[in-house]
């Protein structure tokens, strides 16, 4: 069974991690995993009725106070705060009134005394949660945290008599902490804007009445009202009226989609004309939008390997730098002569503000998950930040051809008349195919596009692998391959084709032929020309289609390597000996979706053609494209590696401030106030960065 809670008033990633460690570990937990974007625990348990809330508020407590577990419903992306709560007043209200104390501390001139207190109530005002916080903590176990950090960093600073100092850093570090809190809520909403498409209400007739009531409370042919400028908040069939459906939230086109009756119309379109009624045809779970709002929600489940490092690193890396300051307090005054404690304590301290890797562990997730929802807006879904991040390392690129890179529907794309018209010979194509069930046969009927009186047809004959023999109105017409008119001694006249040949005969007279082809996708090209700019190495092409046809595409698109006439299970083995011979780097493999299931498992990255609605896409792939554009391919390349610059800029410019920094401090060069900045102000600086994903993934 899978429970989501939403641990309401969770600002801090440390005790996030926390949390989801130590939530992993109770008995009757299976799995947890917390997303810090959203706020929200995900818990797996192998019971069925078992109440977690008391359990989890309970283990939440002991970590960290202050948060509320409540049951996820039908709150979007887990974000119900406030814009400015009561408590983030009450913060404002008491850094204000603290900062009238230190005011007068720094502008009267009084004796030590009264300086140590009007500086101590400053203080305590400023910065008693911190301390508070502190102490509660290290009762748990909790040490090197930043309320840690900081408490002992300006207490040592009042110890040494540096008043003005301590209270200038707890100041300008709670000061931090708020923008910093701010700079995080505005990314969750900007997320969830991004993610805002599932209506949560429908409306329904009821004697006459249109009334709303709860998605999730309808069934499966139920009929709803979907009002113009509305979402649709359930998949279902048009079943009255015609409307202009915007579908770019799903498929990140703004073109609209024309619908009349009878059409599928699926969840989170927003109907632009109109009032339509809509049978329903899928439960507000298993819709659509539901499905694709769960996938880039628990997209974060599947961390990048750059995510796990730096939790691993932070760690590390907070105590480390903790024990460099107490060498640094006490190792130079003991072993060096002429130094004293004051000076090398006060350099300690600045190293202890330094040292908190906040601006790591908040900024890196939310650079991903940016990532994630910002390819989600372009109709890209991405299934975790490991293959978000793994599309930057990918170097050869294997294609399906039918449904991928052409349109996967027949057409007569040519008709070659000999002593004849063409008009004709699609006419006689057309009669003999007309009691077929082949999509060949269905193309040329629907090329011809007029009446086929059947009752002219008789002694229709299906030769298997060769065409179809019939009698019309008493002429012999044969429609088939070159064998058929060889068995018949009919000679044909012989073309450079791509696509499927129909030869045409009357009464043993060749007629001409018709040229079937598969189109090929308007992008398709440029998908391959732009891959190779990116640095694709090597590009492969697999189909099931005749070796003649495949090569022809092959060579119009720009692929040298093809293999064609492969049985699914012979794709996989192909693409197996593609795997052995790849020496650096992942293989990707795009396919339309559940046929090619097999290769999809086995890629290192599997991409489906998902169209819009295809369950079975969104299910097989770790990535989907939901519109059938290859070159959406090279748009998620593009966000891969947009995500990935926004996130080592972070890394790079966290780690050298801090470096420099923590430098500068051991040498006597810098001061709180740049320690300060080295901790909250490049918090700030990295997750102000990583919303940039969030607003513009491709970038400009």
């Amino acid at each position: 069974m899978s429970h989501e809670y939403i641990l309401e008033g969770l600002n801090c990633h440390s005790c996030a991690m926390k949390i989801e460690d130590e939530i992993s570990r109770l008995s009757e937990i299976n799995q947890a995993h917390l997303n810090y974007a959203t706020q929200t625990i995900t818990i797996e348990t192998l019971v069925l009725d078992l109440d977690l809330l008391p359990i989890l508020q309970k283990k939440v407590d002991q970590i960290e106070s202050g948060i509320k577990v409540i049951r996820k419903e039908h709150i979007t992306m887990g974000l119900n705060q406030a814009s400015l709560s009561w408590k983030d007043r009450h913060i404002w209200i008491r850094l204000i009134i603290g900062s009238l104390f230190f005011a007068v501390g720094l502008f009267l001139e009084q004796t030590l005394i009264v300086e140590f207190t009007i500086y101590l109530i400053a203080y305590l005002t400023i910065g008693g949660d911190v301390l508070i916080l502190a102490g509660r903590n290290i009762m748990k176990g909790k040490v090197f945290d930043e309320n840690f950090l900081m408490s002992v960093a300006t207490i040592g600073a009042f110890a040494i008599t540096e008043f003005p100092e301590a209270v200038t850093v707890m100041l300008f570090y709670q000061i931090g902490e708020r923008f910093q809190d701010m700079a995080v809520h505005r990314s969750r909403k900007s997320i969830a804007g991004l993610m805002d498409i599932r209506p949560d209400v429908a409306w329904v007739m009821n004697k006459e009445v249109l009334i709303q009531v709860m998605a999730d409370t309808l069934m499966v042919n139920d009929r709803i009202w979907v009002k113009a400028g509305e979402r649709i908040p359930l998949d279902g069939i048009l079943v009255k009226g015609s409307a202009m459906l915007d579908t770019s939230a799903l498929t990140g086109e703004s073109v609209p989609r024309k619908v009349s009756e009878g059409d599928t119309v699926l969840s989170g379109s927003v109907n632009t004309n109109g009032l339509i009624e809509i049978s329903v045809t899928k439960i507000f779970g298993e819709s659509t939008v539901s499905k694709i709002l769960n996938l880039v929600e628990n997209a974060t489940s599947k961390k990048a390997e750059t995510e796990k490092f730096i939790t691993t690193f932070a760690k590390y890396y907070t105590p480390i730098v903790v024990y460099l300051a107490l060498a640094l307090a006490f190792l130079p005054p003991l072993l060096m002569e002429g130094e004293d404690f004051r000076t090398w304590v006060h350099r300690a301290l600045i190293f202890l503000v330094v040292s908190c890797p906040c601006a790591l562990v908040i900024s890196i997730p939310l650079g991903f998950f940016g990532g994630v929802g910002g390819a989600s807006k372009h109709g890209i879904l991405i299934k975790g930040s490991n293959y978000l991040e793994g599309l930057n390392q990918v170097t050869t690129v294997v294609f399906d051809k039918t449904g991928t890179l052409t349109k996967g529907v027949f057409k007569v794309s040519q008709i070659a008349p000999v002593n004849t018209t063409e008009k004709e010979v699609l006419k006689l194509g057309a009669y003999a195919e007309y009691y077929s069930n082949h999509p060949i046969g269905k193309s040329i009927i629907k090329a011809y596009g007029g009446a086929v009186d059947a009752e002219e047809i008789s002694d229709f004959e299906e030769i298997a692998g060769k065409g179809i023999s019939i009698s019309l109105s008493g002429d012999k017409i044969l429609a088939g391959n070159h064998q058929l008119m060889i068995d018949y001694g009919i000679e044909v006249v012989s073309a450079d084709h791509l696509g499927t040949l129909v030869h045409i005969a009357k009464e043993g007279i060749y007629m001409g032929y018709i040229i079937i082809s598969d189109e090929i996708k308007a992008d398709s090209k440029k998908t391959i020309t732009d891959l190779r700019a990116r640095g694709i190495s090597r590009i492969v092409m697999l189909t099931g289609d005749l070796p003649s046809v495949a090569h022809k595409i092959g060579s119009l698109l720009g692929i040298d390597e093809v293999h064609a006439g492969l049985l699914p299970h012979e794709k996989v083995e192909v693409f197996e000996n593609i795997i052995k011979e790849q020496k650096k780097g992942k293989t990707l493999f795009v396919g339309d979706g559940i046929n090619d299931a097999p290769v999809l498992a086995r890629a290192d990255i599997g991409v489906a053609m998902g169209g819009i609605g295809s369950d079975a896409a969104i299910e097989a792939a770790d990535i989907v494209l939901m519109t059938d554009e290859p070159y959406k391919l090279v748009d998620g390349l593009v966000i891969a590696n947009r995500t990935k610059a926004i996130v080592w800029q972070n890394i790079a410019f966290a780690m050298g401030v801090k470096l420099i920094v923590l430098v500068l401090g051991a040498g006597g060069l810098a001061s709180m106030w740049e320690a300060v900045f080295a901790d909250v102000g490049v918090a700030l600086i990295a997750i102000i960065n990583a919303m940039r994903i969030i607003k513009n993934p491709i970038g400009s």
